[in-house]
């Protein structure tokens, strides 16, 4: 270990006094190490505590480095442990497709019903059934409500949102009681499901303190049990609000509203000074509490990179496109995450190309090519999925199959693509942003020398860049968000009253914070 930050060691001090803890650590800050020392000081301390993670995988790591006095786990296991085992007779249930699920729900084969110019169908109301109960399982929310319903391409406005929810809401609260049965039911039980029986009990978690991991990015089901054991628990928060970037699946920054004493980590172990200068032109849009300090020891450079080690896409279709032009380029390519999401998206697209309508949650509310198509090139709504139609248009979807299929395994490729989303948590030597980070529109005004006014930065655009940006070691290109160079928010020397700055929500037109199809 290295020698401890005065950050760690402040942190290490403010938690021996026993006070619940916001711990903001930035991007490569040496947040798992600085949780081990915490947890080490516990056990010196005769104090049992709890680290929740995310996922098995984080839970796994940190349990290496962590004493046996802290137990390491996600809190899907503690809800099994309590709820779960109990269905565990439907938890192996075979996977069936959604429209099956429906129709034992009473969503009649053939049923359909127009909302606005779309056509939902049985298929397309059994999947909007089925995430809505999701949806809910994540929420804090004791009974199914509208908002709960997603929404779906194509039906976007709030007043046909309004009908969809009038028509989904009878059938989700029927798949709900369903859920209810530990024995039997139609609806395949899931680990979210007896997450949420969980928090409706209201549960004691019994532990001196809690330490929750990623904080920025937690479903409120379990924000509201965690929160709810302060009386007894001393509570640790510890993530990056900067790095937030699941809002679109329900999830929510914790820390920003938490009653507890304020600690940071700033200085990265990942990247040098140069790239955290870049890092913290992002964080200062977002209004960030923290600004970041690269290592003196290492040196970041951001040029241009021809041949990167990873390519950060901000859409599952521009990773599609740029898996294209790298295997044209005779380059071995990976999908971070692997290539099921895209392929399934370029089966959709084959559908409808071949004149039969898809299943896929993005594109299901289409009846024909032509339709996706005009909703690509004229509505804001639409506008990402415009690489994909032009990709399909000029190679077709089989073609795009088949080089979905000439995937590489990360082990022995030249270049990862990925997702920004699927990119958090990782790093590697050199990184170039992909061209589908694209800037704000401009404003209906122009400026004193006649050029249009750029729009606002979206706060949840510039927490992607920040993210995509915070990948790198060594080498940065930031390819697709260079325009931020001439954009006012851009410019460092100005982290006030500008355009974006300061924690203002102002979205973009037709932009969403979900990583689109």
């Amino acid at each position: 270990m290295h020698t401890p930050t005065p950050e760690q060691t402040a942190a290490a001090e403010a938690f021996a006094t026993g006070a619940h803890l916001v711990i903001q650590a930035g991007a490569g800050t040496g947040k798992t190490t600085t949780l081990a020392m915490l947890a080490h000081s516990a056990r010196r301390q005769g104090r049992p505590g709890r680290y929740i993670a995310f996922n098995r995988a984080v839970a796994r790591h940190a349990a290496r480095e962590f004493p046996d006095e802290v137990a390491c786990g996600t809190a899907h296991a503690l809800a099994y442990t309590a709820v779960g085992r109990g269905y565990q007779a439907r938890m192996n249930a075979p996977r069936q497709a959604g429209w099956r699920t429906g129709a034992a729900l009473g969503i009649d084969d053939g049923m359909s019903v127009r909302i606005g110019a779309r056509k939902v169908d049985n298929r397309a109301l059994s999947y909007t059934v089925l995430r809505t109960v999701t949806r809910f399982c994540q929420s804090a929310d004791s009974r199914i409500a509208p908002h709960h319903v997603p929404p779906l391409r194509g039906a976007e406005s709030e007043p046909l949102h309004a009908q969809l929810a009038g028509l989904v809401l009878p059938y989700a609260r029927t798949a709900w009681a369903d859920l209810q049965h530990p024995d039997h039911g139609v609806v395949r039980f899931e680990h979210d499901h007896y997450l949420k029986m969980w928090a409706l009990r209201e549960p004691v978690i019994k532990a001196d303190f809690l330490l929750l991991d990623e904080a920025q990015d937690t479903n409120p089901v379990v924000e509201q049990v965690f929160t709810a054991q302060r009386d007894h628990a001393q509570l640790v928060l510890v993530g990056d609000s900067a790095q937030a970037i699941y809002g679109w699946r329900g999830a929510r920054d914790v820390m920003s509203g938490f009653d507890g004493r304020q600690l940071s980590l700033s200085r990265s172990f990942r990247f040098g000074p140069a790239l955290a200068a870049e890092a913290n032109r992002w964080l200062a849009i977002v209004g960030a509490p923290i600004r970041l300090t690269g290592s003196p020891r290492l040196e970041t450079e951001l040029h241009r990179v021809r041949a990167p080690d990873a390519i950060l896409c901000r859409t599952n279709v521009g990773a599609m496109v740029e898996v294209i032009r790298q295997l044209e380029a005779d380059r071995r390519v990976a999908l971070a995450g692997g290539g099921e999401a895209l392929s399934a998206l370029a089966r959709a697209a084959h559908d409808l190309e071949a004149g039969r309508r898809t299943a896929h949650p993005e594109l299901m509310l289409f009846e024909t090519w032509a339709e996706l198509r005009e909703y690509a090139e004229f509505d804001p709504a639409g506008r990402d999925l415009l690489p994909l139609v032009e990709l399909v248009d000029e190679h077709g979807a089989q073609a795009v199959l088949q080089a979905l299929d000439r995937l590489s395994p990360e082990t022995s490729a030249e270049v990862t693509v990925s997702t920004a989303h699927r990119a958090k948590g990782r790093e590697w030597a050199s990184v170039r942003i992909a061209d589908d980070f694209t800037a704000p529109d401009d404003l209906d005004e122009r400026s004193e020398d006649g050029s249009p006014v750029p729009g606002p930065v979206d706060i949840d655009e510039a927490r992607l860049a920040y993210v995509a940006v915070t990948r790198a070691r060594s080498l940065l290109d930031i390819g697709g968000l260079s325009w931020i160079n001439n954009h006012p928010a851009g410019d460092p020397r100005h982290e006030h009253g500008r355009p974006g700055a300061g924690g203002g929500r102002e979205r973009l037109k037709g932009r969403s914070e979900r990583p689109q199809a």
